[in-house]
């Protein structure tokens, strides 16, 4: 390539794309101005002569920096920065405030800090003065002005006689040149002695225990105080736009009123020939009423960039940026948007997420939830101070936490009330004698007409007259218990008064005849298995209630939220949501920290998060330590699918005796989910340690597992197993697990053995089985020929022709086909004989 052609791509190609970065800074931005609306008011107030005070106004976050950032960049005259950023608000820490002398120190030392040391030689504020480039050759002509003064002293006979200037030519040039520089050396150390006096103050003079001190010493004020230093350092500088940010934050007005004042002694100071204006970035609300715009001369509002309503948008940048969009569940992300509303911190909080899933993952774990960690973030940047505490077992979250087991009473006490009732309600039912309505109607109709007087048949009503013998099915029965005293009549015409009222409590003082009613409606069997099956289920989700999700739980007890949060402040709202959908729980460590291998390996570790995280995982999940891994489980997650791992298994039935309750929980939940165990059952079957003890105990501890087992999916798995590893005697015949093992053993016997698993067939004999094929099994021939003398097969054509080959071996099976029973007393084999005699009506 043409070396020229080299140099002009150097300077003017364009450079090449970067790849994005992952992170992104929190600094302001540069083009918080798209429109150009701040820059132009910025810049009328900073030309503008009779504007010495601006304020750039707007909430918390609204991007006031960004704006200044934007319009410096565009400013060309000398700007004078200063920042005051506290992080230590009032009233974080009990006792502890910034008092105003500390914020005009800060004031006061970023402004004299604001110019070189060398610029400012007359200040008070003494500071350390860096060498400059010419350093050097000062040095050498303190040298030489030394070397002067001594060599001017050593003659000063010559010098005081006028000898030392003679001749005053040319060829005495040392000597004249010599003098010349010891003068001016002698000058400018007076000179530079001089200034420097001009910055000493006399602070104090202490003769022992008196003490003599200017009363300026006192003042509250330090930058009135020193307002002469500051008159000074705009004198000595070119400054004439000063940016204060971040002074709001102290909430004190009064600071901006020192500022004020200062700003308007130094503007009429006679020295200074130049206008110096203060641009200050404040909230809103620093002032009350229409104090602000007395205070400054301009203001300057700005537009939030992003509020609680479209925040997502920003959200989603982010998430998009870093390649998560996909991984997060998309609702979440909406909802939880909601609660932010500065840029700064949902930048943050991704940048965080970054490192922390880079590291998590790192660390060896392929498990955890990305919309949990962003949880944890996203908390962690919102509440900091409650997030540190929670690593010390403090705070709202962990308070919510440590009453789980509080959360969890009271919602069982709730699911008691609700079955003590329905018991109650059916006792209720069972009490009453009274079969149906109409009974009830009739026997308060008759204690109606007792009341009524003789011979009397019709009864007046604010509903119309009402024949007595009408009266238990008339549809406004139970209305006449509460109506006024009422007109009967007779045929005759005669008229009487009769008063109904208190009939329910004559009848029966305990109940009233609605409640009656509904205690007969309920001895219907339709209410009843409404009301059993009710029953079932808040039974099951009692049994069921440690096993449900973290959050399901604390949704459950709101009273008790109320009280955990009462003391939270303005983020309880995202607290209560984190907590209350899901996303921050219980296993909020594993999103918190690294995991250092130890007593767990990291494969027991991620096993332990995948069940945290309502995981299940595979059946053959590798395990090292499991008797920790045992010890790191909840006891409910025994009773749950977690329980499904072949090395949890191992470890539970390898100590009984340690782990008894564990195994009970472990078989109730195996026994009720025998569907759900498909795939653990294939592997424990296949390489699980104990499966001879995880048969036997099911079989003992739950008769009815055999029935179940032979009509899953692994029926012939299991029927291989129990055929192996029941006890003896565990089986018996004629029940309804032995009648159904022997009739799914008759039928696929072939299908058990080519399982491979190794079996006492004097178990067939006991189950009394009645092989359907026996040419099935021919290739097992030690099975052939133990049924065949035990004469556990059913009598066909086929399975005698095999037992006539294989075991009998008779020398002309063809004679099967022409002399069958001949052929059979020929071979006189006394096993195949006697089967045929006990069943010869088949035969």
């Amino acid at each position: 390539m043409n070396p020229f052609t080299r140099i002009w791509q150097y300077f003017f190609s364009k450079p090449t794309d970067r790849p994005t970065s992952k992170f992104v800074d929190l600094a302001p931005t540069s083009n918080a101005d798209q429109t150009g609306i701040y820059h132009e008011a910025l810049e009328f107030a900073t030309n503008n002569n009779e504007v010495l005070n601006i304020a750039l106004t707007g909430p918390y976050g609204s991007g006031k920096s960004s704006v200044i950032k934007s319009f410096l960049l565009k400013y060309q005259r000398p700007k004078l920065e200063l920042s005051l950023a506290s992080f230590l608000p009032e009233g974080e820490v009990p006792g502890v405030r910034v008092s105003k002398q500390e914020i005009e120190r800060s004031i006061l030392q970023q402004i004299l800090y604001g110019a070189g040391s060398n610029k400012l030689p007359l200040s008070r504020f003494k500071r350390i003065q860096i060498p400059e480039k010419w350093s050097a050759a000062s040095s050498l002509a303190v040298c030489t002005g030394l070397f002067c003064l001594w060599y001017i002293v050593t003659n000063h006979s010559n010098v005081m006689s006028g000898k030392f200037f003679k001749p005053f030519e040319l060829s005495n040039w040392f000597n004249i040149v010599t003098f010349a520089f010891g003068s001016l050396f002698v000058w400018r150390l007076v000179h530079t002695a001089y200034l420097k006096s001009l910055g000493l103050s006399l602070k104090s003079i202490s003769l022992k225990d008196i003490q003599i001190a200017p009363e300026a010493a006192d003042e509250e004020s330090i930058l009135n105080r020193h307002l002469d230093e500051i008159i000074y350092f705009f004198q000595s500088t070119e400054y004439d736009l000063v940016v204060i940010e971040d002074l709001d934050r102290f909430d004190n007005p009064d600071i901006f009123v020192t500022l004020r004042e200062i700003n308007a002694l130094v503007n009429e100071n006679a020295d200074i020939h130049r206008r110096i204006r203060f641009l200050y970035a404040l909230r809103d609300d620093i002032f009350i009423n229409t104090d602000r715009t007395k205070f400054f001369e301009f203001i300057v509002p700005v537009i939030p960039v992003i509020n609680h309503s479209n925040s997502i948008d920003k959200v989603l940048e982010h998430t998009q940026r870093i390649d998560l969009d996909r991984r997060l569940d998309r609702r979440f992300v909406r909802e939880v948007s909601r609660y932010l509303s500065d840029l700064r911190l949902i930048a943050n909080i991704f940048n965080e997420y970054v490192i922390y899933a880079s590291n998590l993952r790192a660390d060896g774990d392929g498990a955890l939830d990305p919309n949990k960690l962003l949880a944890v973030l996203i908390y962690k940047n919102v509440m900091p101070k409650d997030f540190a505490a929670l690593h010390r077992q403090e705070g709202a979250l962990s308070k919510v936490l440590n009453r789980y087991d509080e959360f969890v009473e009271k919602s069982g006490e709730a699911i008691r009330s609700q079955l003590k009732e329905i018991e109650a309600d059916l006792l209720r039912s069972d009490e009453q004698f009274v079969r149906h309505l109409a009974e009830l109607h009739r026997i308060y109709a008759m204690a109606m007409v007792e009341r009524i007087p003789q011979f009397f048949t019709h009864l007046h009503t604010n509903f119309g007259q009402i024949a007595l013998a009408a009266l238990p099915q008339h549809p406004q029965f139970e209305d006449l218990f509460s109506q006024p005293p009422m007109t009967v009549t007779n045929n005759a015409g005669q008229q009487s008064r009769v008063d109904l009222r208190g009939i329910e409590a004559a009848v029966d003082p305990n109940w009233t005849f609605a409640e009656r009613k509904t205690q007969i409606e309920h001895k219907s069997s339709d209410h009843r298995e409404k009301v059993e099956k009710r029953s079932q289920e808040l039974k099951a989700e009692l049994s069921l209630l440690r096993t449900r999700k973290f959050h399901e739980v604390v949704r459950e007890s709101a009273a008790l939220i109320e009280e955990v949060f009462a003391e939270v402040g303005e983020s309880r709202d995202l607290l209560k949501f984190l907590i209350l959908e899901g996303y921050l729980d219980d296993t909020y460590y594993q999103y918190t920290s690294l995991f250092h291998s130890g007593r767990l390996s990291r494969n027991d570790n991620q096993f332990l998060i995948q069940i945290r995280s309502f995981n299940n995982p595979e059946p053959d999940f590798q395990l090292d330590s499991i008797s920790e891994v045992i010890a790191s489980m909840r006891e409910d997650d025994f009773g749950r699918t977690y329980v499904l791992n072949r090395f949890i298994i191992d470890g539970l039935l390898g100590n009984t005796k340690e782990h008894a309750a564990k195994i009970t929980s472990a078989l109730e939940f195996i026994a009720s989910h025998v569907d759900d165990c498909k795939d653990f059952f294939q592997s424990y079957y296949a390489r699980g340690a104990h499966v001879d003890r995880l048969i036997s105990t099911l079989i003992r501890r739950w008769p009815a597992f055999i029935v179940v087992a032979l009509r899953s999916d692994l029926a012939v798995s299991h029927a291989a197993r129990i055929l192996t590893y029941a006890r003896n005697g565990a089986i018996k015949q004629g029940t309804p697990a032995g009648f159904t093992l022997a009739r799914f053993a008759s039928q696929e016997l072939s299908r058990i053995l080519a399982e491979g698993v190794d079996f006492d067939l004097s178990i067939l004999e006991a189950l009394n089985i009645q092989v359907a094929d026996v040419p099935a099994i021919a290739d097992h021939h030690h099975v052939v020929s133990y049924i065949a003398a035990e004469g556990l097969y059913r009598v066909s054509p086929a399975n005698i022709r095999l037992v006539m080959e294989q075991v009998v071996k008779f020398p002309t099976p063809g004679d099967l086909e022409r002399k069958h029973f001949t052929s059979l007393r020929e071979a006189n084999y006394g096993p195949l004989l006697k089967r045929i005699g006990s069943n010869f009506e088949a035969y």
